[in-house]
């Protein structure tokens, strides 16, 4: 996939339509995201293709709202075969290798989205302010 994992102007977006309320919200996206993850892997072991789609169109939904975007178009590609599955009545089983990417992909987002929400996060300094040698 050649999508960016995070699109930097819709999380600048939506942490400012958020406001005060972002960590928080950000928070959830960590607890939902998780458990779809988990729902997700534990339909592919089920190989219940019904049971792939709302958990992979809530990560799909929820990530981009963060800027998610690889996260999320790998989830609605999840969701979209997972739909086929049940309209063909077959197996989700050609996709897990897309499935076990999504864990590591989903905390590598994570991790990505929390280091730039969290006013700790050490910046690169500037040369303002600092003796230059000459």
């Amino acid at each position: 996939m050649d999508e960016i994992l995070v699109d930097w102007d819709e999380f600048r977006a939506t942490r400012t339509q958020l406001g005060a309320a972002f960590v928080r919200i950000l928070g959830y996206f960590r607890e939902d995201g998780t458990k779809s993850v988990a729902a997700i892997e534990e339909a592919m072991r089920a190989r219940d293709a019904r049971g792939l789609v709302m958990p992979a169109h809530t990560l799909k939904s929820e990530a981009r709202q963060f800027g998610g975007e690889k996260l999320g178009a790998l989830a609605e590609d999840i969701e979209m075969f997972a739909r086929a599955c049940v309209e063909s009545q077959t197996s989700p089983d050609e996709y897990l290798p897309r499935v076990v990417d999504l864990r590591r992909l989903f905390e590598e987002t994570l991790s990505a989205l929390e280091r730039e929400a969290n006013p700790l996060v050490q910046r690169r300094p500037t040369s303002f302010g600092r003796a230059v040698s000459h």
